[in-house]
């Protein structure tokens, strides 16, 4: 695992794992607590969490879980009213993949 994030961020865990898996539907636990900087055990609460107030669903396929996110859910605090989890996503996971691609095309660099 990456070196922790120390000090205060602009998003919390739950976004981080909310937008990870809507970059990537089947992605492992592991996977996404490698890439959110979370321990699998954080993630695997983040989740239940996710799960048991209905913004997120999941099927098991096999060894796999194949997550479904609710975009129509509303966000739980007061200050966002009325903004739902499509328009939060909508941000975050368009310039994930972009800083991602930004990533993988540096590394190829020689």
């Amino acid at each position: 695992m990456s070196e922790p994030q120390t000090g205060w961020t602009f998003l919390t865990s739950h976004a981080r794992v909310l937008a990870s898996i809507a970059d990537n539907r089947n992605a492992r636990i592991r996977d996404i607590a490698a890439r959110c900087r979370l321990t699998e055990r954080a993630v695997q609460k983040i989740i239940a969490d996710l799960e048991s107030d209905g913004y997120l669903s999941h099927t098991r396929r096999g060894r796999t879980n194949s997550y479904r996110i609710d975009p129509s859910k509303v966000l739980r605090h007061p200050a966002e009213a009325g903004l739902t989890v499509a328009s939060l996503l909508s941000m975050l996971v368009r310039d994930e993949s972009e800083r991602q691609h930004d990533i993988e095309q540096a590394r190829s660099k020689p």
